[in-house]
């Protein structure tokens, strides 16, 4: 190589590497770089979630006020409801801390369409509960009663709210696409409408009807 070729290729070595630098530097300016990953639930999934984690412990309530004292069968049924729920509750709590989301919703049922709701309820449910929820009155009812009266009270409560729980979950399956959400919300809705036909049958056995 002459020494004229020599001192050119250098040169365009000099280029090369000034340009890649300056490549470098101006990228930022020039084609923006997207450091937000993408969000890890969607509103209708941290909504769902919010309203289901709230509607769960109340489940978890109503097993606790119930008479200590009453038949095994429904015991054992009330046990099974309360540690499905609780698994279910630590899942959800996971889920919202991993998207930066708070556990309680401040506009309770709104990621939830009017066509989907159960009879009798808007978004605010009757008197600002979810479907299928207990008053205040009811669990206290549920926290006096003994006996006979303990078993169908909280069977009636406890039917109920696997009806609201259900259609919640049923909403969310339809307007979740995919995931480990959209996966819960059908487990949800096989586990409680198969504890509800059970409770359905323990009601029957008790000559009681479901509450409205």
């Amino acid at each position: 190589m002459t020494p004229a070729r020599g001192l050119r290729a250098a040169a365009l070595g000099a280029l090369a590497l000034l340009l890649v630098g300056a490549g470098v530097l101006l990228r930022p300016a020039i084609i923006p770089e997207n450091h937000s990953a993408p969000a890890v639930l969607d509103a209708v999934e941290i909504g769902f979630i919010q309203d289901m984690t709230a509607h769960h412990q109340q489940a978890l309530f109503m097993v606790q006020r119930l008479d200590a004292a009453v038949d095994p069968t429904i015991t054992q049924l009330a046990r099974q409801i309360e540690d499905t729920q609780r698994t279910e509750i630590g899942t959800m709590l996971g889920w919202l801390r991993l998207a930066n989301a708070s556990p309680t919703n401040p506009h309770p049922m709104s990621w939830m369409p009017d066509a989907d709701m159960p009879a009798g309820h808007d978004h605010s449910g009757a008197g600002g509960l979810m479907p299928g929820m207990a008053t205040m009155a009811e669990l206290d009812a549920l926290s006096a009663a003994r006996g006979t009266a303990a078993e169908t009270l909280f069977i009636q409560l406890m039917l109920r709210h696997h009806a609201g729980g259900v259609a919640m979950a049923k909403s969310a399956d339809a307007l979740v696409a995919s995931g480990p959400v959209k996966e819960t919300a059908r487990s949800m809705i096989t586990g409680q409408s198969q504890e509800a036909g059970v409770l359905t049958l323990l009601l029957a056995q008790r000559n009681a009807q479901p509450l409205s």
